[in-house]
């Protein structure tokens, strides 16, 4: 696999956590560690796709 295509692969997970976190947010009785959770697998991601994005200094 490419770097282009694993940081593309980490973009869209990246995106789908974002999805995931505004659904479980507008849910009525929403779980806030279930909310917790997902930032922090978001964050872990962004931090990957910085460390290994080409313009990274």
């Amino acid at each position: 696999m490419s770097l282009t295509s694993h940081l593309d692969q980490l973009r869209q997970k990246h995106q789908a956590l974002e999805k995931m976190i505004e659904d479980e947010q507008r849910r009525p009785g929403s779980d806030p560690l279930t909310i917790a959770s997902l930032k922090r697998q978001k964050l872990h991601l962004k931090d990957e796709i910085t460390r290994l994005s080409p313009d990274y200094h």
